[in-house]
């Protein structure tokens, strides 16, 4: 019984909410009426509540949409990714102790995890021979050979990677001159 008489005290709330909606619109009707620059200013506000609205509407798609495709991207990464896993797995439960085989297998799970970051337009770097580039290399020991060109990488101690002009990680260099 007390259900039905909140359900029915927030009706007679919501009637008297929309009575007094009305009535006032009813009595900014009647002074736009009388006055053109009134009627001008509600139908300004009116517009002003629309657009805020949309506005609102659009800051919340626009978030949706923008979590929705960094998980559409994840999960087009972790699928490359899955059939790396999925070989690791089978090597990992292999009892036996084949050495070469046991090479061939990781050389060939490599691949494939390289042809994987491929597909995701990941690129690597870093070659001994290239010119040093401070935006792409880290270099973290430097060598004087008379030999060898300026700004030339001898070693790499570590590859780098970039997707497009993004640098993923800087390769770890050493470099002469």
């Amino acid at each position: 019984m007390s259900k039905k008489t909140n359900k029915n005290a927030e009706k007679a709330e919501e009637k008297k909410a929309e009575e007094e909606v009305n009535t006032t619109d009813e009595a900014a009707e009647e002074k736009a009426e009388e006055n053109p620059l009134e009627k001008e200013l509600a139908d300004t506000k009116e517009q002003l509540l629309r657009l805020t609205a949309e506005y609102a509407n659009f800051r919340k798609r626009s978030e949706k949409e923008k979590s929705e495709s960094f998980t559409f991207a994840t999960a087009k990464a972790v699928g490359e990714i899955l059939s790396v896993v999925d070989n690791l797995e089978r090597a990992l439960s292999n009892e036996q102790e084949d050495y070469e085989g046991l090479k061939k297998g990781v050389q060939m799970t490599f691949d494939g995890l390289m042809a994987s970051l491929e597909k995701l337009g990941v690129t690597v770097y870093g070659e001994s021979g290239d010119s040093f580039d401070p935006t792409y290399h880290n270099a973290v020991m430097h060598v004087e050979d008379e030999n060898l060109g300026e700004n030339v990488i001898t070693d790499v101690f570590q590859k780098g990677y970039r997707i497009n002009d993004k640098v993923i990680r800087p390769a770890m260099v050493k470099t002469a001159n």
